[in-house]
């Protein structure tokens, strides 16, 4: 059983998620906590394997909570977050602090979708449960893994596909790449609203230029395009150029941004010009497509069990036999480049 302690100043949302999770045969509530002080004691009585934790609380916010929990007792927390302008920054501080995951606040609405928000609630539980704790250690640009003269080869494009633990993989790998790096494409599963503050954030973090990819924009050297939470990205070519394409067609793999979607519109271009890597993550979204560009030429990498959250995805991809190599997220930024410098 997932012993699971809820951390939430609202009775009706401790009694809401009470009540999914306690629908699960192998989650139980250990005990639910109106404030962080309370949740010290009980964590210590309980020792939970799992905490939710809500972002806005009196006497102590959650991540004053969270900071001081991922020094003191790292565990693995799923951030209960209010999906809006407001919420996403503090969330994604909470991911690079040491949060497994986050699932929005049940909304006034929730009754037509409980269901639906159940499963949800339970998966990321249950991902949680197994997932890798790391405490936080800060990443800071670095000088460029290669040669600050190093040539890269024309028409080549690195893309990269990642879920669970993803937004601090990827920015473990853009924060070394150099300033005139080949073009970079992303799909992370990530919510609307959650791609923008991410690719802001990002662009603010390191050297080379990061922007929620957009319809029509033309690929350039030095920039990654990150796909808008709730829309594909795919890569087209027109006129010896390539451009980013959005589109709103239903999930794939029960996701949307998907990165099989991503890159399979990248073999349809010439997979040869393709480097890509696979990074931790939930189930198995990009394996077949990573498996795809192997075959067409690309040069594929999977990030490693030790150095993964979950690894859920890049292990599908070693199953398949998509990957050429299977790498430590500290060395993905080298291996990637190798494959698309000039010789």
């Amino acid at each position: 059983m997932i012993k699971v302690l809820i951390i939430d100043d609202s009775p009706l949302i401790r009694r809401l998620l009470t009540d999914v999770l306690q629908q699960a045969e192998d989650i139980t509530v250990v005990g639910s906590a109106e404030d962080p002080y309370k949740a010290r004691e009980m964590i210590k009585q309980l020792n939970p394997d799992v905490l939710t934790l809500d972002v806005e609380m009196p006497k102590m916010d959650g991540i004053s909570f969270l900071k001081n929990l991922m020094r003191l007792r790292p565990m693995p927390v799923v951030m209960i977050s209010t999906l809006t302008q407001k919420g996403s920054p503090i969330t994604l501080e909470a991911l690079e602090l040491g949060a497994i995951d986050f699932i929005a606040k049940p909304t006034a609405n929730i009754k037509d979708k409980i269901s639906q928000y159940a499963y949800l609630v339970q998966q990321k539980v249950r991902v949680a449960a197994g997932a890798r704790v790391r405490s936080y250690k800060k990443a800071l640009p670095s000088s460029d893994p290669l040669p600050i003269n190093a040539q890269f080869l024309l028409n080549k494009v690195i893309a990269i596909g990642a879920s669970t633990g993803g937004t601090e993989a990827i920015k473990e790998v853009l924060i070394k790449m150099p300033i005139n790096c080949p073009p970079i494409v992303i799909t992370q599963h990530i919510p609307p609203v959650f791609s923008t503050s991410f690719a802001l954030r990002m662009d603010r973090t390191c050297i080379i230029s990061v922007k929620e990819a957009e319809q029509g924009d033309k690929l350039v050297a030095g920039c990654a395009y990150i796909a808008p939470g709730g829309l594909h990205l795919t890569i087209k070519k027109y006129g010896g150029h390539l451009y980013c394409e959005l589109d709103d067609n239903e999930p794939v793999n029960r996701h949307k941004p998907a990165v099989d979607v991503l890159f399979n519109s990248l073999v349809e271009i010439n997979a040869k010009n393709v480097v890509a890597a696979l990074l931790t993550g939930m189930g198995s979204d990009g394996a077949k497509g990573l498996l795809a560009l192997r075959e067409g030429g690309a040069y594929t990498l999977a990030q490693d069990e030790f150095s993964s959250v979950v690894w859920g995805m890049p292990k599908a991809a070693v199953e398949l036999n998509a990957a050429n190599e299977v790498v430590a997220l500290d060395k993905v930024t080298e291996r990637l480049l190798n494959q698309a410098v000039k010789v």
